[in-house]
């Protein structure tokens, strides 16, 4: 059975960091493309960044240059490392998982059309 569980959320004040982590287990292997969505209140899911089975990334521009995803095979863990934190950054954080790429050409799928999906991590950022 795939599964995908978060871990790493909390609550930071404007300016602080957080790690984020998605431990993958089951069928989830080296070859599914994995990346992070995030729901704002009231708001869709929206991609925040990506990691391909070859290693290239993709950022949503809202977060360039503050948060870093990287992804340790062996461990078949995910992570984003998150930086400069924003009050707008408050949310519901998903890891998700597919075999097909989660972006092409910068542009996201829909989010409904990924295989599988963690249960969310909540971080709350203040000001």
């Amino acid at each position: 059975q795939a599964h995908l569980m978060e871990s790493g959320g909390g609550s930071v004040q404007a300016g602080g960091s957080l790690r984020l982590s998605c431990s993958a287990s089951g069928a989830i292997d080296s070859s599914y493309h994995m990346g992070w969505f995030r729901q704002l209140p009231g708001k869709e899911r929206e991609g925040v960044a990506d990691i391909k089975r070859d290693g290239s990334t993709t950022y949503a521009d809202s977060v360039k240059g503050r948060f870093t995803v990287s992804k340790d095979n062996a461990k078949n863990t995910l992570n984003l490392q998150m930086n400069s934190l924003k009050p707008a950054g408050t949310a519901l954080y998903y890891c998700a998982a597919d075999r097909r790429q989660l972006t092409y050409g910068g542009s996201w799928r829909d989010p409904d059309a990924l295989e599988r999906w963690g249960q969310g991590t909540l971080v709350i950022v203040s000001s």
